[in-house]
């Protein structure tokens, strides 16, 4: 099994600047995927970004330009570094981990809120 604990989230005006954290642990051998998906009341859960276990990413269109996916190896943290924040950003934004392609793992996720 696989823990993966969210930090970081929380209200900010528009055009500002949150980072999100994503500690994992447990059985995180093989892990070859992290990313970060989003749900907005009313709406279905979408990818944000992800990165590979060779940092490869990839990014909503939405969000390109704007939001960074990291890791650090060491500390077995993903980090979404999310600047000029908009409205429509508002959601709960869930941390994912995939392992040997085909086992998902979730956070518990954390609330993103943008004020106009």
């Amino acid at each position: 099994q696989v823990q993966l604990v969210e930090s970081g989230g929380g209200l900010v005006q528009a055009g500002g600047s949150l980072r999100l954290s994503c500690a994992a642990s447990g059985s995180i051998a093989s892990i070859n995927v992290r990313g970060w998906y989003r749900q907005a009341p009313g709406k279905q859960r979408e990818l944000v970004a992800v990165i590979s276990a060779g940092g490869s990413t990839n990014y909503a269109d939405s969000v390109k330009g704007r939001f960074t996916i990291s890791r650090d190896n060491a500390k077995n943290t993903v980090y979404l570094q999310m600047n000029s924040l908009k409205p429509e950003d508002t959601a709960v934004y869930y941390c994912n981990a995939v392992k040997w392609g085909m086992e998902y793992y979730w956070g518990q996720g954390t609330q993103v809120t943008v004020s106009s």
